[in-house]
Order: structure tokens, then C-alpha cells, then sequence
């Protein structure tokens, strides 16, 4: 949980794989910088997520929250869809 507010971390991301069982797999992008040469490269990680009724497919945006242990990797939910210029 976040500390700071002491609600639940929340992303949003494409999702890459829906071929398992009520899990979908979403990767997140993140820009950073290199700290020495300041030269911007993009940075990825694939969170597997719940997807209860699976109703989400390769290539839709959602956003997705933290949870319980669901199982041995999956501790991230589905809220809904993203949709460009709302906030997270």
C-alpha cells in the first residue's frame, strides 16, 4: 500500500497477454534517465494481473491496482479501461 496516502498503488498499461485463465499480463512503461549521459530511454515491466471475467484483450489499455496475494505472483486487479488524459 502506499504510504503516504494509504490507498493502493495504481497503473495503467497494455496489456500483452490474455492466453491464461482469468490473468491477463500488462506491461508498464516508464521513461528514465541515464544519470551520467541524460540520455532518456524507456524502461518496461510485465505485472500479472486479475482478470476475473476475461473481458480484457491483447492490445486494450487498463488500469489495474493492488490486492491481496491472488496467487503465488499475481497481487494486482483490474479496475477498467484507461482512457488518454485521465489521471492515475
Amino acid at each position: 500500500m502506499d504510504q503516504k496516502k494509504n490507498r493502493p498503488r495504481t497503473f495503467h498499461g497494455t496489456v500483452v497477454s490474455d492466453q491464461m485463465e482469468k490473468t491477463i499480463l500488462v506491461r508498464v512503461d516508464r521513461t528514465t534517465m541515464h544519470p551520467k549521459y541524460k540520455k532518456r530511454y524507456t524502461v518496461s515491466r510485465r505485472y500479472p494481473v486479475h482478470d476475473e471475467h476475461n473481458q480484457y484483450h491483447v492490445g486494450d489499455e487498463v488500469v489495474f491496482c493492488e490486492t491481496r496475494p491472488l496467487s503465488r505472483h499475481k497481487r494486482w486487479r483490474v479496475t477498467g479501461y484507461w482512457k488518454k488524459g485521465e489521471k492515475v
